[in-house]
């Protein structure tokens, strides 16, 4: 493959991303997908519906309660809308990983699943999606992968977005290695997180915040990993 060619297949994969990050955008309510039964699924929207601003489903081997909440949005300046939480490992990892899912990175062999998109009062969203890996080996590997497909767009083409340099944060409860995101003249926009604590892995993006700083996307890559580690 020609390097046009390649840059070709990336801008291809990231207006995919474009035009499914618009439509998510426009959800403005509480979803719960991939429960195990009609009666159990149509439950979790009762309470769902109830509790706006909270997410609340629980997979096999990892609960959405793992993820980033509407608090921890809130404690970092954003204002959430809404959000579809999903239990299938179907939704898209980042920006740079195009139509790429945490089921297709783990094929399919992680004991859950769970997934946000929390929807802004602003432009911009904030998505994450998790695994549980059944032993810590393969949580490693799937931490090493999910590290190489960010670092893949961290070298682009003059006038793209790319992600910066990348930085670690490690706590009691795991290590987050983060990147500021930065628009084609080169001005930070968000930022994405790789997330691992114990057999947990995960990763969360902040995109379309012009006027997000570096500390915030650090602030929330945080957060998202004591949500991870609890």
């Amino acid at each position: 493959m020609t390097e046009n060619q390649a840059v070709q297949q990336k801008s291809v994969r990231r207006n995919r991303v474009a035009a499914a990050a618009c439509f998510a955008a426009a959800l403005i309510t509480v979803s719960v997908v991939g429960a195990q039964s009609a009666s159990a699924d149509a439950a979790a929207h009762r309470a769902a519906a109830a509790r706006p601003a909270a997410v609340a489903a629980v997979a096999p081997g990892l609960g959405s309660a793992r993820l980033v909440q509407s608090e921890d949005l809130l404690q970092k300046g954003l204002k959430p809308v809404g959000a579809t939480v999903e239990l299938t490992g179907r939704q898209a990892l980042s920006a740079c990983s195009g139509e790429e899912t945490m089921r297709d990175l783990t094929k399919g062999a992680a004991t859950g699943y769970a997934s946000v998109n929390w929807t802004l009062d602003t432009d911009g969203m904030l998505t994450e999606s998790a695994a549980s890996a059944p032993t810590g080996t393969s949580a490693a590997l799937w931490e090493k992968q999910l590290v190489a497909l960010v670092q893949d767009c961290q070298d682009e083409p003059a006038g793209h977005w790319y992600y910066g340099t990348a930085h670690t944060l490690t706590t009691t409860g795991g290590t987050a290695h983060w990147y500021p995101a930065h628009n084609g003249d080169g001005t930070v926009s968000g930022g994405v997180a790789v997330l691992r604590s114990g057999n947990r892995v995960a990763i969360a993006e902040l995109s379309g915040r012009p006027t997000a700083a570096p500390s915030q996307v650090e602030g929330l890559a945080a957060a998202a990993l004591k949500r991870l580690s609890s």
